[in-house]
C-alpha cells in the first residue's frame, strides 16, 4: 500500500496532525503535540501492518480507519468532543462495530476460502455478525477492567453507558453482517458490499482453495 495512492481525506488529515505537531512544539504546548503525533502514527499503522502481510487495503477502507483513529484519539482526546457532545462516544462507537462487521466477514470469508457455498449466506453473516458484538463485549470488560484497576472513568455512567455501547455495537455489527450478506447475494456494486468486493478482488490470493 502506497503513500501516493490515498484519498485527499487521508492527505488532509496528516497535513493536519502534521502542522499541529509542529505549531505545538514550536509554542510549548508539548500534550498537544503528543497527541498529534500519536494520532499520525496510529494512523500510519494499518498501512505498515498490510504491507508487512502483503494485504492491500482499498482507499475507502483505509479512509475509515484514519477518519476514526482521528476521532478517536485527536478530536476526542485534545479538544474533549467526548464531554463537549454526547453523542461522540455513540457515533464512534456505531462506526467502530461497523468496521468490526466488515471486518469479521472478511474473515470468515478467508476461513471459508472465499466460498460462497461453504454455509448458507445468513450463517457466514451471522458469524460475522457475532465476531464484531464479541469485539464490543470485549471492549466493555477492557473498560471495566482499567476502570477497576486503576480508578479510570472510561465507563462514565457505569451501567447506562455499557449498555448504549452495546446497543450501538449490535446495530453497527448487523449494518456490516447485512453489506457482508449483500455481497453474497451479488449485491456489492456500491456501498458497504462493494467495499467487500473490492478488499477480495485486491486480495485473491487470500480466498485461493488451497490444495489438499
Amino acid at each position: 500500500m502506497k503513500l501516493g495512492n490515498q484519498s485527499y481525506v487521508v492527505y488532509l488529515i496528516w497535513a493536519v496532525l502534521a502542522l499541529e505537531f509542529v505549531v505545538s512544539m514550536f509554542e510549548g504546548r508539548y500534550s498537544l503535540a503528543f497527541i498529534a503525533l500519536v494520532t499520525l502514527s496510529l494512523s500510519l499503522a494499518p498501512m505498515i501492518f498490510a504491507d508487512r502481510f502483503h494485504i492491500r487495503l482499498p482507499v475507502r477502507f483505509f479512509a475509515g480507519i484514519v477518519l476514526f483513529i482521528f476521532g478517536t484519539v485527536y478530536l476526542g482526546e485534545a479538544f474533549d468532543f467526548y464531554e463537549k457532545y454526547w453523542w461522540w462516544d455513540v457515533l464512534l462507537h456505531g462506526g467502530s462495530a461497523l468496521g468490526f462487521g466488515l471486518i469479521g466477514f472478511i474473515f470468515v470469508f478467508i476461513l471459508f476460502e472465499g466460498d460462497r457455498y461453504a454455509a448458507p449466506h445468513w450463517a457466514l453473516s451471522f458469524m460475522a455478525f457475532a465476531i464484531a458484538v464479541s469485539i464490543g463485549v470485549m471492549w466493555e470488560i477492557f473498560e471495566f477492567a482499567m476502570d477497576q484497576t486503576f480508578g479510570l472513568n472510561m465507563q462514565k455512567s457505569g451501567l447506562i453507558d455499557t449498555m448504549w455501547d452495546l446497543i450501538v455495537d449490535v446495530i453497527g455489527a448487523f449494518v456490516g453482517a447485512w453489506a457482508g450478506y449483500g455481497f453474497l447475494q451479488g449485491h456489492d456494486k456500491s456501498g458497504l458490499s462493494g467495499m467487500i468486493r473490492e478488499f477480495v478482488s485486491k486480495n485473491r490470493r487470500l480466498f485461493r482453495r488451497r490444495k489438499r
